[in-house]
């Protein structure tokens, strides 16, 4: 019997070493390398890369808070927003008077400081469940269009003409929807070139308790 564990332990100690090499060195080393080689961009954490310097990465939103820039979904993240570390949502129900509150105030916030008669998207006031999200709608980068052109001093026509741009379609032609990946929108912005000075818009920034509580 003694006998017959020790044949069995050899074999479980033989087996514990062939899949630790296999699927913990060989297995992760292969799919290192099939993903440099085939997406060498994905597999880098899809960077953002301007002169010289990482932005960001077009998987994950960021807070702009400017008048001059557009604006992402709300984040629920904490401590702060787009807080990759700690992917959530705010976990309120549609009948939470948190959520309500949280939405009115966004909606008060837009309807101050964005120069425009559109109706406001809604994902412009309602959190992303996983706090994220590198996009927005083609109807909410359009509806910040105008505001972003006065606080750059720029023509509308032009910044419209850079969303219509940068507006992805659905995947495959019918997964998901059109969006905009804010990220990728605000450093085009940011080439423009000549490069327009700035005025004086009478925007306020965005408060950030406002955008991203909820």
């Amino acid at each position: 019997m003694l006998k017959e564990f020790k044949k069995q332990g050899v074999v479980a100690f033989k087996a514990v070493c062939v899949f630790t090499l296999l699927l913990g060195l060989f297995y992760p080393a292969l799919v290192t390398v099939v993903g440099e080689v085939l997406f060498p961009r994905q597999a880098r954490g899809s960077l953002i890369v301007m002169d010289g310097k990482a932005r960001g990465s077009a998987l994950i939103g960021q807070a702009f808070n400017s008048a001059k820039y557009f604006w992402g979904r709300p984040s629920a993240t904490s401590p702060n927003p787009y807080n990759a570390a700690s992917s959530s949502g705010s976990n309120w129900g549609p009948n939470n008077p948190a959520l309500w509150s949280a939405v009115k105030d966004r909606v008060a916030f837009y309807q101050k400081n964005n120069p425009s008669s559109e109706q406001i998207p809604v994902d412009l006031v309602t959190a992303s469940g996983s706090g994220l999200d590198p996009d927005i709608s083609p109807e909410a980068a359009f509806f910040q269009a105008k505001r972003v052109a006065l606080a750059r001093n720029i023509p509308e026509s032009t910044v419209r003409k850079l969303v219509e741009d940068r507006i992805q379609k659905r995947q495959w032609g019918f997964l998901g929807e059109p969006r905009v990946n804010v990220l990728l929108l605000n450093s085009a912005l940011d080439r423009l070139s000549p490069p327009y000075p700035a005025h004086n818009s009478g925007l306020a920034p965005r408060e950030p308790n406002h955008r991203y509580n909820g």
